[in-house]
């Protein structure tokens, strides 16, 4: 059992990955209204070591020796990896113990202002970062930063990595009804992509509750008006969970296992988390594909959002 490590889990994107978070729960520089992992606790900007290198080198190291090579080694988790000081000896680490997996980092770019960091990931094959705004005042509305950062600091941040970065950069765009699909937010963003120049713009909406109550998905239609407005060649919509069933890392056992949990009572994803010893992202991503078959429902309690088995 691993406390750093999770999965491989079935990636949208990446196929088998395998998840490396590099911070507590839940220690991040935005505090998202949409966040599947929840509610930010330590909104910062302070960079350090927050979980030993030692003991991810530990994890690593064993997990290389007993187990079957991922597609990807992703830097994700529960909160900002990037806020990780360490995380350029991680990276070196994995690309001297397996230089053949690719490592991509998932990131909301945020701290790409400082060129230090920028430094850090020029050996990641593949980048991730999110931009769901444009302008300060839709960016304090949709990602809550930590106070100071602003969104001009933020975008030119983007700009510097992509102009130095020679891996790929995937960008990915949220969008929320109501916060920041305005035709004037929409023309901004489009402004701000050109200049970041990503090889790919990867458009995502909600799949299930995140921090603030009555929060609407974009629909395929609306996500597809954006496109439109946008009239660039490198945009897609994020396929919708239930593609993860095909790929090779997708375990029946977890999902059933979900099911059984919540079948006997409503369960919140920390309970899932504590239940089935199993990380919140591994299992956010089978409850992406639970709540895309209509397999279960939420319900708000005052810990937050519950999950139980939909009757039919």
């Amino acid at each position: 059992m691993y406390k750093f490590l999770f999965g491989p889990v079935p990636s949208r994107r990446l196929g088998i990955s395998l998840g490396l978070d590099l911070v507590p729960k839940k220690v991040c520089s935005l505090d998202c209204v949409y966040c599947e992992v929840g509610k930010t606790t330590k909104l910062t900007l302070e960079r350090k070591e927050y979980i030993p290198f030692e003991k991810i080198k530990h994890e690593l190291t064993d997990y290389f020796n007993h187990h079957p090579d991922p597609d990807y080694v992703t830097f994700s988790g529960s909160g900002e990896p990037l806020l990780n000081s360490k995380i350029l000896e991680v990276l070196q680490l994995i690309k001297q113990i397996r230089p053949a997996i690719p490592v991509a980092v998932l990131t909301n770019g945020t701290l790409f202002y400082d060129e230090t960091v920028r430094k850090t990931l020029m050996d990641a094959d593949v980048v991730l970062p999110s931009l769901d705004a444009a302008t300060q005042a839709v960016f304090e509305k949709i990602n809550r930063p930590v106070k100071g950062l602003s969104i001009e600091q933020y975008i030119q941040g983007m700009i510097d990595f992509s102009s130095d970065y020679k891996g790929k950069l995937w960008l990915e765009v949220f969008i929320l009804p109501g916060y920041n699909d305005s035709t004037t937010e929409l023309s901004e963003l489009k402004k701000a992509i050109i200049k970041i120049n990503p090889d790919s713009v990867q458009l995502n909406t909600l799949d299930r509750p995140g921090t603030v109550s009555n929060l609407k998905a974009a629909t395929q239609a609306e996500l597809q008006h954006v496109i439109d407005l946008w009239h660039l060649d490198n945009v897609e919509i994020i396929s919708k969970a239930p593609a993860r069933k095909n790929i090779q890392s997708f375990r029946q056992d977890i999902e059933q296992a979900i099911l059984e949990t919540i079948l006997r009572r409503p369960c919140t994803i920390d309970d899932l988390s504590q239940v089935l010893g199993l990380h919140m992202n591994e299992i956010n991503k089978y409850l992406d594909v639970l709540d895309a078959e209509g397999k279960i429902e939420v319900i708000e309690g005052t810990r937050g959002f519950f999950y139980q088995v939909k009757n039919k």
